[in-house]
């Protein structure tokens, strides 16, 4: 139940970003999606108990390279995630697009 005096995270986004739609809160959602990304692919790194060291010798690329996807995947190829989630991981990567 919402008081009167309260603000929800969807109207404070709607009342600082615009609303959906708008430029300024669509790059907000894809920014979030790509620090969403990096969250699960550090979660899943954890799950199967690796270290940075550990994942980035298995997809050839540094510590400091996965720290950065982990932290902000908004620069990484696709190519990088199938690698990481498949070669790194031994996952599946499942991509949807809706219109």
């Amino acid at each position: 139940m919402k008081k009167d005096n309260t603000t929800t995270w969807a109207d404070l986004k709607d009342e600082v970003y615009g609303e959906k739609g708008t430029p300024r809160r669509d790059q907000l959602d894809r920014e979030f999606k790509s620090f969403k990304i990096g969250l699960m692919l550090r979660e899943a790194r954890e799950l199967k108990k690796m270290t940075q060291d550990e994942l980035g010798e298995k997809v050839e690329k540094k510590r400091s390279y996965i720290s950065r996807i982990e932290n902000d995947a908004s620069n990484m190829t696709l190519k990088t995630l199938y690698d990481i989630v498949e070669k790194g991981l031994g996952g599946k990567v499942k991509i949807q697009i809706d219109l």
